[in-house]
């Protein structure tokens, strides 16, 4: 059954995704010719052919032009700007969001960071939007961004992907569609320090992110997505009284082609090929990858008014997302 566009339905106002004007081969990445054969051969087997490398800017510029342009198409003054913290910030004790506020001259929207989630925090962030919405009568809109830069130099992340660079920027507003029919989020703090970089003793250029445990990555963490996906995805279409045959799409972040597989065979449910298209061109683009991806599938045509778009994320840190909407 559909769901009409009413006022009090909560749904995506515009997306904005800006992507780099460059691909670069993995292979010709700096840092590809400093990998032994186990870390080539990991390299090989994630499905990325090229990344989306941007000269020069920061998280807080790549951000700021990814609103500056969705405003430039979409005018108006947002209630709130919500940007999904990066990898790394630019400054610290200071305020990249507040930078980006400024620079797109957001005078009166309250601007702050969801962070510590990942990969997922794009999926936190537009169901926080939500709730802001509905909590709040005299709210029209909340502004989401993000942007995706490797944390050092490097780009090839060990056992999870590649980094490729980009930025989104989309909207959240009353009437919009698709509409945010139903949400799931969980975390697991026994994850929180799976993977770091000792940012405090070394130049950023010299920062390397460390994975505790490849072992408890691969296989206990896998273990944990794939009892708290399966339930998460049942617990969503639950909700909004549909069946799996009514999902017209199934979406989720762009990590490695294995990951493709192993959702797809879990869950019953097909990833939608889009994914590993910018998978292979973009490489993982980290919060921005379900934006890209849901932007893309919508553009297509290939969807009609009352489809169903599953969306899934996680992150090692360890979060879970699973988002059903309607367009």
């Amino acid at each position: 059954m559909s769901t009409p566009s009413t006022p009090e339905a909560i749904g995506i106002g515009a997306i904005h995704c800006l992507l780099p004007d460059t691909l670069t081969p993995v292979g010709e990445l700096p840092e590809y010719g400093q990998l032994d054969h186990d870390q080539r051969e990991f390299v090989t087997s994630t499905g990325i052919a090229t990344v989306g490398v941007e000269a020069g800017g920061g998280n807080a510029e790549l951000a700021t032009r990814a609103v500056g342009e969705l405003l430039a198409a979409h005018p108006g003054d947002p209630d709130v700007l919500l940007m999904v913290g990066p990898r790394a910030p630019d400054v610290l004790l200071g305020s990249d969001v507040c930078r980006v506020q400024h620079e797109t001259k957001l005078d009166r929207t309250f601007s702050f960071t969801v962070d510590g989630l990942g990969c997922t925090g794009s999926s936190a962030a537009w169901a926080l939007a939500r709730d802001l919405l509905i909590a709040d009568p005299s709210r029209r809109s909340v502004l989401i961004t993000h942007a995706s830069t490797p944390t050092g130099a490097d780009r090839v992340r060990r056992p999870v992907t590649v980094i490729g660079d980009g930025a989104y920027a989309m909207t959240m507003v009353r009437g919009g569609r698709p509409v945010l029919r139903a949400h799931r989020m969980e975390t697991d703090g026994a994850f929180h320090d799976l993977f770091g970089v000792d940012y405090r003793q070394t130049p950023w250029y010299e920062w390397r992110e460390e994975c505790k445990s490849a072992d408890r990555y691969s296989f206990e963490l896998a273990l944990h997505s794939r009892q708290r996906l399966g339930r998460m995805v049942d617990e969503v279409l639950a909700e909004a009284g549909v069946a799996k045959d009514r999902v017209a799409a199934t979406l989720m972040q762009n990590v490695t082609a294995g990951a493709f597989d192993f959702y797809q065979s879990l869950l019953g449910l097909p990833i939608h090929d889009i994914c590993r298209e910018h998978l292979r061109s973009y490489g993982h683009q980290g919060a921005m990858d379900v934006v890209f991806n849901l932007d893309s599938l919508l553009r297509s045509g290939e969807l009609s008014p009352g489809d169903l778009v599953l969306v899934l994320n996680n992150s090692p840190v360890a979060a879970w997302a699973v988002t059903l909407w309607e367009v």
